[in-house]
């Protein structure tokens, strides 16, 4: 210890003794007299602030004191000025004998603890203390409180936001800690989420509010018990307020266990909906083809049992025409009406399923026999023959049906649903709007119809097809006036009928590359006529479906040089049947541009006279059927004399077909039909043969040639 003057204290024991005391004590210490002048300081005092043992005196200034402090690079953030007036300032303060204490930063940024009391008769004793690693320590320890406080918060965030119940429980089935949607999935009232409530008491709780599982109380709280002891992960799904909650098991280390808790209620829904529209139709929200034919495999037990059932397959005739010129959205109500129709025609047991498109197939079972499918089929037919109205359209089409029985045609799903099919092509072939069961026979008609599809897909580039031509005859100047194209194909098994493939080829699109083909071929023919004779083309109503029809025509005249007054192009009633804009849009533009327009198969329609109205033709082509039994039967005579009457007051040319005899020709004429056509002048003639009739302008019909 330094002290004031050590000659005053003398030698005595006591004062080496209070000497030794306060140089081993760990802290600075110093006493500074009523006039700031230091009296005694320690060992410690020199080191915390670096003060060398030269440096200090007995009686020296503070200030003197607090300049060296500086110096040496104690309390660096102040000047030494600076803090000789806030330093006295406080022991000035402090005269009451309290004990204060500050703090200061000493040399290498280490935090001094100052602590001051006034003693009268000494002055300011003061203790220093390096409080830096203290400090630090409390610091870390405070930091690390304020992490734990956050990452507590984040973990409360966390889990009460999740959208799953969370319960923990320790290992004696006492709660731990639950999140708000836990509480919120089972409303819970506060006494059940308090820390250390039993987990039974909860499962009380909640069966008292009506939770099913499936089975028992006693077995779900079995089952809970089994999992927790066993330690092993478990699921389960339960019913809370009407609400499906999956609970899952998770155990811990120490043998307590996390529950979760999720409302699956919406997952279900939407899964039942996914199943529903997987095995349903999203427009009729009839059953599907993949329901039907499941439906039709579980049947197949009872079928082997001897039950009677029958497959009917249901096919809207025309539909495709609607859809092409009404649009999709007019079709797709069509196929609605026509669901919703269809179903009030069949039985309570029925099944009935859309299976694509414009088709359908229904089950039918039990039946006693064949005249109850009948019926059903008969109702079928009926109830989609009625007109549809959809906005400003009225709609007129039919339904085919085909019919196949079990087990007398067959066992199993792939026969029935085959035989159903064939069935219903038997159905169309006969005129549409009727229906049809499975005969012997049918499959090789369908073998044979498939073959001659294929045929005719490859026939263009086989050069299989090719044309015929057979002339007109104008009666009032007694020549040929036009020559009408017809179409032959000899396929590799020989020449089939255009009655047998012209059909297919229309069903099949095919009639769109075929017609373009002969179209273009007759026009390369005729340009070697005489330039009076026109030639006649027919065109199918599939054909009008191509929106580039007018292009491919006035393409074909002009490839070939043909002048458009030269062509005429046949048509059938059943055309105009839809009273579609577009293809009188198309009749009008081929009118304008010369091609004469001629309506054929005249009077077998079921309103031929509104289609005259509709449309100017230039001619009337009179069906061949009135023909037959024409100096017999005084009906056909009266019609036919009705057509040429209405022909001649509308302006349009009419033409017999069918004209075989000397007299059928004799009395049309006299009648004042303007042509005729038929075996009695020519039969169809290949090109070369007709240009040499042309040529020899033998306008005399066989019959009388041969008489001659």
């Amino acid at each position: 210890m330094r002290a004031i003057d050590a000659g005053s204290l003398g030698e005595l024991p006591g004062a080496l003794l209070l000497d030794a005391a306060l140089e081993s004590i760990p802290h600075g210490f110093c006493v500074w007299s009523p006039q700031f002048r230091l009296l005694m300081w320690n060992q410690n005092y020199c080191e915390l602030y670096g003060f060398e043992p030269h440096h200090l005196h007995a009686g020296m200034a503070l200030q003197s004191v607090v300049d060296l402090s500086s110096r040496i690079g104690n309390h660096p953030e102040q000047t030494s000025r600076d803090f000789y007036e806030a330093y006295s300032a406080e022991l000035l303060a402090n005269r009451e004998g309290a004990r204060l204490k500050s703090q200061e930063v000493a040399r290498g940024g280490r935090i001094i603890e100052t602590a001051h009391v006034f003693n009268p008769a000494l002055g300011w004793v003061v203790t220093h203390e390096d409080v830096t690693e203290e400090i630090a320590s409390t610091e870390a320890i405070q930091k690390r409180k304020l992490e734990l406080e956050r990452q507590n918060l984040r973990l409360d965030a966390a889990v009460n936001n999740i959208s799953q119940g969370l319960c923990m429980c320790d290992p004696r089935g006492r709660l731990v800690i639950c999140n708000e949607p836990y509480v919120r999935i089972y409303n819970l009232p506060d006494r059940l989420v308090s820390p250390g409530t039993q987990l039974e008491d909860i499962l009380e709780y909640l069966f008292e509010c009506g939770m099913t599982s499936g089975g028992t109380r006693d077995d779900y709280i079995a089952w809970r018990r089994d999992v927790i002891a066993s330690g092993q992960y478990g699921k389960t799904v339960h019913q809370f307020n009407g609400r499906t909650i999956m609970m899952q098991h998770h155990p811990m280390k120490d043998g307590g266990w996390v529950s979760t808790h999720e409302d699956i209620t919406e997952q279900r829904q939407i899964e039942a909906r996914i199943r529903y529209l997987a095995r349903h139709d999203a427009l009729t929200d009839l059953p599907n083809r993949v329901q039907f034919l499941e439906e039709m495999a579980h049947v197949e037990a009872a079928i082997a049992r001897g039950e009677q059932v029958a497959v009917l397959y249901i096919d809207l005739d025309h539909f495709k025409r609607v859809n092409d010129t009404l649009g999709h959205a007019v079709g797709d109500e069509l196929i609605r009406q026509a669901g919703v129709r269809l179903w009030g025609a069949t039985r309570e047991n029925d099944l009935l399923a859309r299976l694509g498109g414009d088709e359908f197939a229904l089950l039918l079972r039990p039946i006693a026999s064949e005249a109850d499918v009948a019926k059903v089929a008969d109702r079928i037919v009926k109830a989609v023959a009625a007109p549809f109205r959809i906005g400003q359209h009225q709609i007129d089409i039919s339904a085919s049906v085909g019919v196949a029985m079990a087990p007398h045609d067959g066992t199993d799903t792939d026969t029935l649903v085959k035989k159903a099919d064939m069935a219903l092509y038997k159905a169309k072939a006969e005129g549409r709007s009727t229906f049809h069961f499975f005969e012997t026979g049918m499959d090789e008609e369908l073998q044979q119809r498939r073959h001659i599809e294929a045929g005719l897909r490859a026939a263009l580039a086989r050069d299989e097809l090719r044309l015929v031509f057979q002339p007109l005859l104008d009666l009032g100047q007694n020549k040929v006036g036009c020559v009408e194209a017809l179409l032959r194909w000899d396929s590799a098994d020989g020449p089939i009928s255009p009655a047998q493939f012209i059909p297919i080829a229309e069903e099949a699109g095919l009639i769109v590359p075929i017609g373009e083909w002969v179209l273009r071929q007759a026009c390369r023919t005729a340009v070697a006529w005489p330039d009076e004779v026109r030639v006649a083309v027919n065109l199918s109503t599939v054909q009008f479906r191509n929106k580039d029809l007018v292009s491919v025509i006035r393409s074909a005249l002009a490839d070939a040089g043909l002048p458009a007054r030269r062509l005429e192009l046949e048509i059938t009633e059943s055309l105009l049947l839809a009273d579609n804009e577009a293809t009188l849009r198309a009749l009008h533009q081929l009118r304008a541009m010369g091609v004469r327009i001629s309506m054929d198969d005249f009077g077998i329609g079921y309103s031929s006279l509104s289609y005259l109205r509709s449309f100017p033709f230039d001619k009337i082509k009179i069906d061949r059927s009135f023909m037959r039994d024409l100096t017999t039967r005084s009906g056909n005579l009266a019609i036919i004399r009705a057509v040429i009457g209405l022909g001649q007051s509308l302006g349009m040319t009419t033409t017999a077909e069918g004209v075989e005899t000397a007299e059928q020709m004799e009395l049309v004429r006299n009648l004042g039909c303007s042509e005729v056509q038929g075996f009695l002048f020519s039969p169809p003639l290949p090109p070369e043969a007709l240009a040499q009739l042309l040529a020899s302008r033998s306008w005399a019909p066989r019959a009388l040639q041969k008489a001659s």
